[in-house]
């Protein structure tokens, strides 16, 4: 507090000096009755130490100088000051001093402290910042990213695969009537359709599903009875549910149902070998399911192993009963075993490839055993020729005086070929 009133005191000596200089048209009486009245009243503060803190607002003499209106109006007020030792009278009186001997000192008004602070005390202006904090100079600024309206567009996972080919070929030969060999001429025809629907949630669990259908024909001008006879006839399901043991295992249910689309006989022969579910074969198993991928993915497919197996086989038709196995005067017989199949598809070359399908099943009293292999001779995108071989053992069927137990169908041909 005696600091402040020690300024005050400089600054009352200061604006007398400059009175002095300036020869203002106060008189000189009056300038030194005002001086003598300021030196009194701080002595009297100083001396009793009751000033009120709080009543001195000596801030505005050390702030850039401010044209305030209330030491105009305490000038101009009639009657005089009622309390004219006052810390805020004298503050006017000095302001009022420097209003008048130096004008070019005063850089403000009251109007612009009150227009930019909105604060109606006009000797408590607000505190301004005077310097721009330099954090906020050199803190980078970041800028929003433009953001524009956008569909999303979530599709459903698709877990399903579904693919197949089919092919259709065609054979002609024909034997003139003379032909020194003798001969038949003939017709041929041979269609074949897999298709294939697989699911797999990546997941642990997968359900594959195949069916094949082949069926061929042909025309024999030396059979009497027929004038189309079935050269190849399939319909056959193979389904898998597997879940995942490992990498390349799953523990896998199959079941294999197998039959034929039409009536099948031999030249100049009425009795029927076979037809429509005669027979009909199902075989459910058990087991372990392995992938494989071999020769930078040039072999595929898929191995099962099931030591549990069922093996069912029926025929509408009784006279063919013990053909397939099955009991005299009975349409169905069933039995338990182990089984294996063998998937595969290999490769070659880009004109060259191999389907060979391995069945294996045994009741360890009788087995049954199918080896069926196409190879395909690719020439253009769309024709080709197929290679047909099908060795068969079964010792559960009639024995042949020649062949015993083994069976084989072999044929060749060319024509239209299509994967999807």
């Amino acid at each position: 507090m005696k600091l402040r009133f020690t300024l005050l005191l400089i600054l009352a000596t200061f604006t007398l000096h400059i009175n002095a200089q300036k020869r203002t048209k106060f008189n000189e009486p009056n300038l030194v009755k005002a001086y003598t009245d300021s030196l009194s009243l701080l002595r009297t503060r100083i001396d009793t130490m009751t000033i009120d803190s709080s009543d001195i607002r000596s801030s505005v003499l050390f702030e850039p100088m401010t044209f305030y209106s209330e030491p105009i109006r305490q000038m101009l007020r009639l009657g005089g000051d009622k309390d004219s030792d006052s810390a805020i009278v004298m503050i006017n009186r000095t302001l009022m001093n420097v209003y008048l001997n130096r004008p070019d000192l005063v850089r403000y008004t009251e109007k612009t402290l009150i227009a930019r602070s909105k604060t109606p005390d006009a000797l408590n202006p607000k505190e301004q910042k005077s310097h721009p904090d330099i954090i906020d100079m050199v803190a980078p600024r970041t800028q929003d990213a433009d953001v524009m309206p956008m569909d999303l567009l979530v599709q459903k996972p698709n877990f399903w695969t579904i693919g197949g080919d089919y092919y259709l070929q065609f054979m002609q030969n024909y034997v003139s009537a003379n032909w020194y060999k003798g001969g038949q001429s003939n017709y041929s025809m041979l269609g074949n359709l897999t298709l294939e629907a697989n699911y797999n949630n990546k997941q642990k669990f997968k359900w594959d599903n195949k069916l094949e259908m082949r069926l061929g024909m042909q025309t024999a001008s030396g059979d009497s009875i027929h004038k189309l006879t079935t050269t190849e006839d399939l319909l056959r399901y193979t389904g898998k549910v597997g879940l995942q043991a490992s990498k390349h295992w799953y523990y896998t249910l199959q079941v294999i149902a197998s039959t034929q689309f039409t009536r099948t006989y031999k030249s100049n022969d009425p009795f029927v070998y076979a037809s429509f579910l005669s027979p009909f074969k199902m075989n459910a198993s058990l087991g372990m399911d392995r992938s494989v991928s071999l020769f930078n993915k040039r072999l595929t497919g898929n191995i099962h192993l099931a030591p549990f197996a069922l093996d069912y086989v029926h025929v509408n038709r009784l006279e063919l009963a013990t053909r397939n196995g099955i009991d005299e005067g009975k349409h169905n017989s069933w039995d338990y075993g182990s089984e294996f199949t063998v998937d595969l598809s290999w490769k070659f070359s880009d004109m060259v490839s191999l389907k060979t399908r391995a069945y294996g099943y045994t009741t360890y009293k009788r087995t049954e055993m199918e080896w069926e292999n196409t190879f395909t001779f690719q020439f253009t995108k769309y024709i080709s020729s197929k290679l047909f071989v099908y060795p068969r053992f079964n010792d559960k069927s009639t024995r042949d005086e020649h062949y015993g137990y083994f069976q084989l169908k072999e044929y060749l041909s060319v024509g239209f070929s299509y994967s999807f």
